[in-house]
């Protein structure tokens, strides 16, 4: 796969670090931006640059026609699109293979398996995976989330089905809270993903991180810090910590399981 000059469907932050890996690789780059964007950092740094429509990202970052039509203008090989905007949709990596154009990240299929939060929880309980309690599908109005969330009991999550990178996710105590929270999620999903399809999952209150780092030896020589963080709920915390200390050393020499 020989990459020549790639796009960046994405603005800021993340399309600079693109840019920046991409000259390292002696590699081209095109920036996208809207025009509220127009004298972004990221529009400068790149080697060609294309207006693609005013501010709001649904008549910008979000129309896959306009920037498969600067790839094509511009002669780029690939599509970078960074995180949140088109990063997980499945008919912009579609119709990019389609136009022979390289999708920088997941396969068509892998995103719509894991890149919407509904279809990933239905993935996910067919593999007999165990799954936090959450809404069956979306949720269609503010009188179901709050029904359904008294189901599962609150504290709930309320989140975006297609949101991401802390975009359409809102955190309700009580049902008072849920109102404001779900047309927020619907907002946010709309505008930053074109999918204002929300759902709801529990909360646990009780959840804090355990950290294991201990100093395994490979070979003789090599040595190697492993880290794990773990979430789990504390009232299960002993039997998680006697389970995932004997998993992990049981990776490595034997005698560190005897010498617990």
């Amino acid at each position: 796969m020989n990459i020549k000059k790639v796009l960046i469907a994405n603005r800021g932050e993340i399309a600079i670090r693109v840019i920046r890996s991409c000259r390292e690789m002696n590699i081209s780059t095109v920036a996208v931006f809207s025009e509220a964007d127009r004298n972004s950092l990221h529009v400068m740094l790149a080697d060609e640059a294309y207006c693609i429509g005013p501010a709001p990202s649904n008549e910008s970052y979000l129309v896959i026609d306009k920037i498969i039509e600067v790839a094509k203008t511009s002669g780029a090989d690939a599509v970078h699109p960074g995180y949140g905007f088109l990063s997980e949709n499945a008919s912009f990596a579609r119709k990019l293979k389609k136009q022979d154009i390289i999708f920088i990240g997941p396969t068509e299929k892998n995103i719509k398996d894991m890149g919407d939060k509904l279809s990933a929880r239905e993935l996910f309980k067919k593999a007999g995976v165990p799954i936090v309690p959450g809404s069956p599908g979306p949720v269609e109005s503010e009188k179901d989330a709050i029904k359904v969330s008294k189901e599962i009991g609150f504290p709930v999550i309320i989140k975006a089905s297609a949101g991401g990178g802390g975009k359409g996710i809102r955190v309700c105590l009580d049902e008072k809270e849920l109102p404001s929270a779900f047309r927020a999620c619907q907002s946010e999903g709309e505008n930053y993903f074109n999918d204002s399809r929300v759902l709801s999952n529990v909360l646990f209150k009780t959840q804090s991180i355990l950290k294991f780092k201990f100093l395994a030896t490979h070979m003789g020589t090599q040595y190697t810090f492993l880290t794990v963080n773990v979430l789990f709920n504390a009232a299960t915390k002993s039997l998680s910590k006697k389970l995932l200390v004997f998993l992990f050393l049981k990776r490595f020499d034997k005698k560190w399981e005897k010498s617990l």
